[in-house]
């Protein structure tokens, strides 16, 4: 008779094998004090993704302000200006340019852009697949950590081999992948497992083979 629980093994498995399939490193460094954090997660800055709400703010012209929601396609309309492409932007790009577009309309516009509803784009979320307790994409948050991480995504199930797991990572555009080991680090204490988590990052938790 088929049995469809065996075959979650092989299936998340072979998920880690495609990911897994480039340059293979054992070690991450551990995550760092505030102050001396690398470089690329200092210099971190929200990007604007599809589902982020967006408060537009026109200096003196409370009539063309408004709150958007940034659509599937990375877009919004305005009051003055249609399909303003707005995904992938800081909020200080994007007010730059919607004042440009609004200088057609206005003379020296003032904006202000803000964001609500936090969702970024795709590609800056982080993914936590396979025995997670509540296995789901993140939004990336400045300074994240592991720990940070799996306490937002509930945990191991009963069935992980956290010491199994897996961080994949884009690096110079190429695919790097590294041991983690979650067990040490949630189960015992051992504050050394803590890494710093980046952008785009995904984490591979397999099943315990018993």
């Amino acid at each position: 008779m088929y049995n469809s629980k065996s075959i979650i093994p092989v299936v998340l498995g072979a998920a880690v094998s495609l990911l897994c399939g480039c340059t293979s490193t054992s070690e991450l460094p551990e995550a760092k004090t505030r102050a001396s954090l690398t470089t690329s997660v200092d210099d971190y800055q929200y990007l604007i993704g599809p589902g982020d709400t967006l408060n537009i703010f026109v200096w003196r012209n409370p009539e063309i302000s408004g709150q958007y929601t940034v659509r599937p396609d990375g877009k919004v309309t305005t009051s003055l200006v249609e399909d303003i492409d707005v995904a992938g932007r800081t909020p200080a790009t994007l007010a730059r340019e919607v004042e440009e577009k609004l200088s057609t309309f206005i003379n020296n516009p003032r904006v202000t852009v803000s964001v609500n509803n936090f969702s970024g784009p795709l590609s800056e979320q982080v993914r936590v697949i396979g025995e997670a307790a509540n296995p789901q994409a993140i939004s990336y948050s400045q300074h994240m950590t592991l720990l940070d991480l799996m306490i937002a995504v509930g945990g191991l199930t009963e069935f992980a081999d956290g010491n199994s797991a897996k961080l994949v990572r884009v690096e110079d555009g190429e695919q790097q992948t590294y041991n983690i080991n979650i067990d040490d680090l949630i189960r015992d204490g051992d504050i050394s497992q803590n890494v710093d988590i980046l952008p785009g990052d995904i984490v591979i938790i397999p099943e315990a083979w018993f």
